[in-house]
């Protein structure tokens, strides 16, 4: 009795099937683009942010850095859940006064403020400010700034160091 062989369109369902498996297991296991919000600097500030932004490196803490949403040259994201990098955001509250927490990383002066998931570090005494919002399950959290202190350093000029 001969043996039944599948058809060519039968083989060639199967390799879809396979190939669109394999694109969702895939797909599935990207985590898409993080949602950053997006700051509004004048217009040299983003200029500056946008140099910055790009020169940052392709991994922080070992995760690799992935889309963000809204698209902008402004926000960069790193992980699952995302390390938020923001440039051209305004000062945040407090840290006039909170000139002696200034804390150094590589040569990079250092606000820390702690918030309900992790910590938000926000660069003190240069020309732009750059935030960094790290989750708790990167704990040290302030380990991340290690990982971009030397583009820091490179594209945003330093006014004042840390006392």
């Amino acid at each position: 009795m001969p043996k039944h062989q599948p058809s060519p369109s039968h083989r060639f369902a199967g390799s879809v099937v396979w190939f669109l498996l394999t694109a969702l297991l895939i797909t599935g296991c990207s985590p898409g683009a993080a949602p950053v919000p997006v700051p509004s600097p004048a217009p040299e500030v983003a200029a500056a942010c946008g140099e910055l932004v790009k020169g940052l490196p392709a991994k922080v803490l070992d995760a690799k850095r992935r889309k963000t949403t809204p698209e902008s040259p402004l926000t960069a994201a790193y992980g699952d859940p995302a390390i938020e990098m923001t440039c051209g955001v305004a000062p945040p509250a407090g840290m006039a006064e909170a000139q002696s927490q200034c804390f150094e990383v590589n040569g990079v002066g250092w606000y820390a403020k702690q918030v309900q998931n992790g910590y938000i570090f926000t660069t003190i005494g240069r020309t732009l400010y750059f935030e960094v919002a790290v989750p708790n399950k990167y704990s040290p959290e302030a380990n991340a700034l290690t990982d971009v202190s030397d583009t820091v350093q490179k594209h945003d000029k330093l006014v004042t160091p840390c006392i």
